[in-house]
């Protein structure tokens, strides 16, 4: 609806803007906050007691979206400029200017001429107009032609021409020595001991091996007829029954193995024992 109010816009009134709020006792990390979890480790929510009084996990520039673009393009005020890695060579003229001993010779040729360096003097005369009739291409010819060959000198050493060639060393005569020494010491032991143990071992005669094998089988007989007078006895209620068995089995099989060694031939007798 139009109205002659609306001819002239009404004043607009710009509100000023207060001033931001600040705490007075500065940043305090939120309680039980979720905003700030991604790459921790408890990915709930943090500060549960609210005892802490900074950043839960620290900014990092450039983490999430990366670089603004254009920021990895090369700095174009700082390339590799000329002679930054190597120096110049100077020019003569730079030399002679700053540095002109270096210019200096330090060794001087001889000179070639009598009497000490510098150019000849005035007064001497070179020797002009000398002339050989020698032909250097039939002398060299002959020289090649006439010329002695070349001895070849071996200087490799010989070791066939050594003086202790194919002879024992000393050294090894002194192992040898020492060897045969204990062999000899083995030896000498041994044939003490055969003599020592030689006098206490003599043979025993067939008489009285006869003798001690007729005793040895009456004492079979009667250990046997002991041990036959017990055979009929099947339980062994008392320990000496089973006592007399037991000794009894035990000297008949002694007595059998003397009879075995005694039957043989070439019996000795150790007096040692």
């Amino acid at each position: 609806m139009e109205s002659i109010y609306n001819i002239v816009p009404p004043k607009v009134l710009m509100q000023s803007k207060p001033p931001m709020f600040k705490s007075k006792i500065g940043f305090v990390a939120p309680t039980s906050s979720t905003f700030h979890m991604p790459g921790t480790s408890h990915p709930v929510m943090s500060n549960m007691a609210g005892d802490s009084m900074g950043k839960i996990v620290k900014d990092r520039s450039h983490a999430e979206f990366g670089k603004p673009i254009g920021m990895n393009k090369n700095d174009p005020t700082h390339h590799l400029k000329k002679f930054a890695r190597s120096s110049s060579v100077p020019s003569l003229r730079e030399v002679r200017m700053t540095n002109p001993d270096s210019l200096k010779p330090v060794h001087l040729k001889e000179s070639r001429f009598a009497g000490g360096g510098g150019p000849p003097k005035a007064h001497e005369i070179p020797i002009m107009n000398l002339v050989t009739s020698k032909n250097f291409i039939v002398a060299n010819a002959v020289e090649t032609i006439l010329a002695q060959p070349k001895k070849f000198q071996d200087n490799t050493k010989d070791y066939l021409k050594k003086q202790d060639y194919g002879k024992v060393p000393n050294y090894l005569h002194a192992v040898k020595k020492d060897i045969q020494g204990e062999y000899d010491y083995i030896n000498q032991l041994q044939q003490q001991y055969e003599q020592d143990n030689a006098a206490q071992v003599h043979p025993m005669d067939d008489e009285e091996r006869y003798m001690i094998l007729e005793g040895l089988k009456s004492k079979w007989e009667a250990v046997n007829t002991q041990y036959q007078g017990e055979t009929h006895i099947m339980i062994m209620d008392t320990r000496g029954k089973k006592y007399r068995k037991e000794k009894h089995e035990a000297e008949l099989a002694q007595i059998e193995k003397d009879i075995e060694k005694l039957s043989k031939k070439n019996v000795h007798v150790d007096l040692a024992r």
